[in-house]
């Protein structure tokens, strides 16, 4: 059928037009050997699931360049990957599989920021895209409704020669009242994004593109790889306890908070059981808003308690129980939840304009404040960047939470020296641990570590950090190391 244009109305159809239909095998063996692909996908979904797996199954000699601006399921990050097809990837890996081929270097993975990609990909000649491939919930003949996540897909359509998109029927059609397509025109002549504030809508529901881009739509079923969280630890709890009270505390010394609070949180367990104790916080008449790259359970829980006037993200990082609870009553959270790219969630110039309290996780960070996220000894791949460093560079107030020790107490997460550094101690202002708070913004590098040795450490770690400081703040030396001593941390 022909049917109407997306913004003359909502789409009541899968499909309008005569539109190329294709099978998934015959959509693989289009795609050129050594092609570069780039997908949807963003937090685990969203993402395509019946190409990735026909181009695992083919039985040519591939090297595949597959770009996605966040993390994807296991039909690309497990099986394509295992199949040997990958060959160079960006800008996220998630699974144990993809892991070990990274970090055994079979696979070229270079690691970007999340809100930067789409540009990079499109005017920065970080490759040379050949094929989209796109997950949706309607499509018409240069026009699709994304699923459950945007991430850059409107500029890696626009930047490809050709697109593929998935039809995925299990995906519910509804999920368009939650989409808020915006792009930002290409620099030179790029304005500010006329975003006045997280809950307003700019946008379409739909993602254009030229007709002739279109090379085939395929037919699929197949549901997202979810989340699991697990169960929130007592460290879990004692971190979020502490991060209510220094948010407590910042919502009375600075007037940014007087009549509202944006607040921003990694993905994870972690991330959860932050947003349960905000629950608990006594934000007075303030308006608590979310402003993201993922809408977690928890966030759901902040809503229908009403706790929270919106949500902000560019993908829907769910459970499956999340993920159900959304899709019985997706047009109730569209009043409150508005899906954007992420080039727009993860927006600098908005992160400052909204004045952001921006809550990340990592695996360490060093007593003067340096933070790693993505690498154990400094040279072992675990995930990625994301968007972590978008917010913790532009946030207001940028926090860095995590528990203080892992491997039940073995291992400290508080070092003297971190070999693998994503956030400079010019980007991170509070730590956040279970043992307490340091916040460091003012001071100088030794005072920062004193803080963070007092305040963040675990008691069976405290001395030895403490010594280690006071051997080195006998140099003379603005930011004092002793590099082979730090370096015995890690064995």
């Amino acid at each position: 059928m022909s049917g109407p244009k997306p913004e003359q109305g909502p789409v009541t159809e899968r499909r309008y037009g005569d539109l190329p239909e294709v099978d998934a095998a015959e959509a693989a063996a289009d795609i050129e050997p050594d092609a570069t692909v780039l997908t949807s996908g963003f937090g685990s979904v969203g993402y395509p699931k019946a190409i990735p797996l026909a181009l695992a199954a083919d039985d040519r000699d591939l090297s595949l360049t597959v770009v996605h601006s966040g993390n994807v399921g296991e039909e690309i990050d497990v099986d394509l990957v295992e199949s040997g097809a990958v060959a160079r990837r960006f800008s996220y890996q998630f699974s144990d599989v993809a892991r070990a081929a990274t970090n055994r270097r079979e696979i070229a993975f270079g690691d970007r920021h999340a809100s930067a990609i789409g540009d990079e990909v499109q005017y920065g000649g970080l490759v040379d895209p050949d094929v989209a491939v796109v997950e949706a919930v309607a499509v018409g003949e240069d026009w699709f409704v994304p699923s459950t996540s945007l991430g850059q897909v409107p500029a890696f359509v626009e930047a490809a020669d050709r697109l593929y998109v998935e039809l995925n029927r299990r995906q519910p059609l509804a999920l368009q009242a939650l989409h808020d397509v915006y792009r930002p025109a290409a620099p030179p002549d790029r304005g500010p994004i006329p975003l006045s504030g997280p809950g307003e809508r700019i946008g379409d529901r739909y993602v254009g593109f030229e007709a002739e881009k279109l090379a085939g739509v395929v037919e699929t079923d197949r549901s997202d790889s979810t989340y699991t969280f697990r169960e929130p630890t007592d460290d879990d709890l004692a971190i979020a306890a502490n991060l209510g009270s220094f948010l407590a505390e910042e919502m009375d010394r600075s007037p940014v908070f007087d009549d509202a609070v944006s607040l921003q949180f990694g993905v994870g367990s972690l991330g959860n059981a932050l947003m349960g104790e905000l629950q608990e916080l006594d934000f007075g008449d303030r308006d608590v808003v979310y402003f993201g790259e993922l809408v977690q359970d928890g966030l759901f829980d902040m809503l229908d308690a009403g706790r929270l006037a919106c949500a902000s993200a560019t993908s829907l990082a769910l459970t499956d129980e999340g993920q159900r609870r959304l899709f019985d009553d997706v047009e109730r959270y569209a009043e409150d939840i508005v899906l954007r790219p992420a080039d727009v969630a993860n927006h600098p110039g908005l992160i400052d304009r909204f004045g952001v309290v921006g809550v990340n996780s990592a695996i360490e960070f060093d007593i003067y404040g340096n933070v790693n996220s993505t690498h154990v000894r400094g040279s072992e791949m675990i995930n990625g960047l994301g968007g972590s460093g978008d917010f913790n560079r532009n946030a207001l107030v940028s926090v860095c939470a995590l528990p203080s020790t892992l491997k039940d107490g073995a291992i400290s997460r508080v070092v003297p020296m971190t070999f693998h550094v994503d956030h400079t101690e010019h980007d991170v202002d509070v730590f956040v641990t279970e043992q307490g708070v340091a916040d460091v913004r003012g001071l100088a590098p030794v005072e920062r570590a004193e803080r963070i040795v007092e305040n963040c450490a675990h008691p069976a770690f405290r001395p030895k950090l403490r010594d280690y400081l006071d051997d080195v703040t006998a140099r003379d030396e603005h930011i004092p190391h002793d590099v082979e001593r730090a370096a015995e941390w890690y064995e």
